[in-house]
C-alpha cells in the first residue's frame, strides 16, 4: 500500500503493517457509522479498496472480533456487530464513573492551554441533534476532549478516548429517537456550565453536573430504545 493510501486511511504513520491499517480504517468505518451496526461485509470488495489482498484484511477483522465489532462465522462470512443493550449500558456505567471524575481532576488541574482549548471547543459547539447529525457529534466530542485532557492523566484520557469511540455507535441512534430536541438544547447548554465551574476551580461542582449530563446523554436514550427491542 502507498503512502499515499495510508494517509487517506487518517494515519499519521506511512509505516504501520497493512493489517493495522486495515484495522484502523475498518474499525473508523464502524464507529462513524459508514459500516452500519449488522451489515455483511464483502472481504474481498474491502480488500480491494483498501488497496490489499485479502490476508490482513482477515487479519484485523479477527481484531475486530476481539473487541466485539465484528462477528465471524466457521464460513469467514463477516458481519458488523449489532447494537446491544448489554453493551451499551456497560460502556455508560464505566463513562458514569470515569466523566465525573475527569472533570474533578481537570478543575484541580487545568492550565492555561486547556482553558484557552476548552473555550475554543465551547464556541464551535453545535447542538447535537439530528439536524447537526455527524457536525454536531465532532464538535460535541471536541468539547469533551478538551474537558478531559485537562485532568492530565494519561491512563484516564487514553480509557475515555476507547470509551468514546465505542459509545459512538449509540450516539447515533440516540440522535434519531424522541423526545425531540429540547433535552439536546439543555444538553448544549450544560458544556459551558462545565467548564465554567472547571475553570472556576469547583471540582465538587463539575463533577456533580458532568454526571447529571452523562445520565441524560444520547447513550442513555439508546439504551432505553434497545432494553425495549429486547
Amino acid at each position: 500500500m502507498t503512502g499515499k493510501a495510508a494517509e487517506d486511511m487518517g494515519s499519521p504513520n506511512v509505516y504501520l503493517s497493512k493489517s493495522d491499517a486495515a484495522y484502523a480504517e475498518v474499525r473508523r468505518q464502524i464507529l462513524s457509522g459508514v459500516l452500519a451496526p449488522g451489515s455483511r461485509l464483502a472481504q474481498y470488495d474491502l480488500a480491494e479498496s483498501l488497496h490489499m489482498s485479502i490476508t490482513p484484511l482477515r487479519e484485523a477483522l479477527r481484531r475486530l472480533r476481539g473487541e466485539g465489532l465484528i462477528d465471524l462465522d466457521t464460513h469467514r462470512d463477516a458481519r458488523v456487530a449489532g447494537l446491544d443493550a448489554a453493551e451499551a449500558r456497560q460502556l455508560f456505567e464505566i463513562r458514569l464513573s470515569l466523566d465525573p471524575l475527569a472533570a474533578e481532576l481537570a478543575a484541580d488541574r487545568r492550565t492555561d492551554t486547556d482553558i484557552a482549548a476548552m473555550r475554543g471547543t465551547v464556541e464551535s459547539l453545535l447542538p447535537v441533534t439530528k439536524k447537526w447529525g455527524e457536525e454536531g457529534l465532532v464538535a460535541h466530542r471536541a468539547f469533551h476532549q478538551a474537558l478531559y485532557r485537562a485532568s492530565h492523566n494519561d491512563a484516564l484520557i487514553h480509557l475515555l478516548d476507547d470509551l468514546w469511540d465505542k459509545s459512538d455507535r449509540y450516539r447515533r441512534m440516540g440522535l434519531h429517537l424522541p423526545p425531540g430536541d429540547e433535552p439536546r438544547m439543555r444538553d448544549f447548554g450544560e458544556h459551558r456550565d462545565v467548564m465554567e465551574l472547571v475553570i472556576g476551580g469547583d471540582s465538587a461542582g463539575a463533577a456533580a453536573l458532568m454526571r447529571s449530563h452523562i445520565q441524560r446523554s444520547l447513550t442513555a436514550s439508546a439504551i432505553e430504545a434497545l432494553e425495549v427491542q429486547d
